[in-house]
Parts: C-alpha cells; structure tokens; sequence
C-alpha cells in the first residue's frame, strides 16, 4: 500500500519535460520539510499497485510522473515493474535523498540545502532558486541544469543568475502560469 495524494491527467509544467501530457501520480509524505512545498501530507488515501496502475491507466497518454512530497520513500521495483507493463514511460521529481529503484527511465532530482544525496545518476537537476550557493549542483551528473523561480516570487534574480551563469537554464511553473491544473 502507498499512501497518495492524489492523481491527475495534466501537463508537465517545468523543467525538460515542459508541455508533455502526463498522469501525475503524487504521493504524500516527505522527509524534508520546504517553506515552499505545494504537497498538503497530511492528506491522501492508501492505494494498491492495481490501483494506482488502473488509474493511470484511464489517461491516454504514455508518460507517468511521481511526484510528492518524496515518492523515493514510498515506490520500488515492483511498482515500477507495473507501470512499464502498462507501457508507461516513468518520470520521478525527487528530492534524491531516498534511493531509487532501478528502471525509471526520466529522473529529476530536486536537491534541497543540506539534505544529502543518495542519487548519483539523474536526467535533469532542477534548483529552486532561493539565493542559496547553486554552484556545487552543476558538479552533478545529470544532462540538464535548471533554475526555477521560489514560487514566482524571484523571477528576475534569477534570470540575472542564469545570464551571468550560463550553465543554468530557466524552469518556469508554466501550469501555475497559464492556470493549468
């Protein structure tokens, strides 16, 4: 059983994947604890694999996000086992604290200050950028580098980070722009 927040047929609203529909799967729980977390933990229902798995499966498109809180504390292999015999293509935002099991085929670490890592190998590093020191996330192997916005509220700073750092690009939370679910 794995207690989720909820799940939802929408578009990936930040980072590589920005525009591409997906079933969001978010579960509830987190070992950290972010100001800016959008995630209410305390709510959710516990669902089996077939259930979740029947779920995502009512959408018509192929690509499945776990999302949270930290779904790093709540999946494994089986789960993923069962999503790809559904034929879903598995996306994970994770904090990269919890490690994961093997078979996801998209991971995007989030990393936080001070929390440390038990990730090393990951798609894309997405940094909500507070003015913290972010230089130390490029030295992660990942294929892509993005800084995002703290909730819109530093759009500008952190359009003048990237212009001066190059080696980041900008994540916008398109959905939260546009009012999309």
């Amino acid at each position: 059983m794995r207690k989720i927040n909820e799940i939802f047929y929408s578009l990936q609203g930040e980072g590589f994947h920005t525009g591409t529909p997906a079933v969001f799967v978010r579960f509830s729980g987190c070992n950290l604890k972010c100001g800016f977390c959008d995630t209410r933990h305390e709510e959710g229902r516990m669902m089996t694999d077939d259930e979740i798995v029947s779920e995502v499966s009512a959408y018509p498109c192929r690509m499945v996000i776990l999302t949270g809180g930290e779904p790093g504390m709540w999946i494994d292999s089986e789960l993923i086992a069962a999503l790809h015999a559904a034929g879903k293509y598995i996306a994970i935002e994770t904090n990269g604290t919890c490690v994961l099991p093997d078979g996801i085929d998209w991971i995007t670490c989030s990393p936080k200050e001070g929390a440390i890592l038990k990730i090393h190998h990951m798609d894309e590093v997405k940094v909500v950028y507070t003015g913290q020191d972010v230089s130390t996330y490029l030295g992660l192997s990942a294929k892509h580098h993005f800084l995002q916005p703290c909730s819109g509220q530093n759009t500008n700073e952190v359009i003048a980070y990237i212009k001066e750092h190059p080696q980041w690009r900008l994540s916008l939370q398109t959905h939260k722009l546009i009012d999309i679910p």
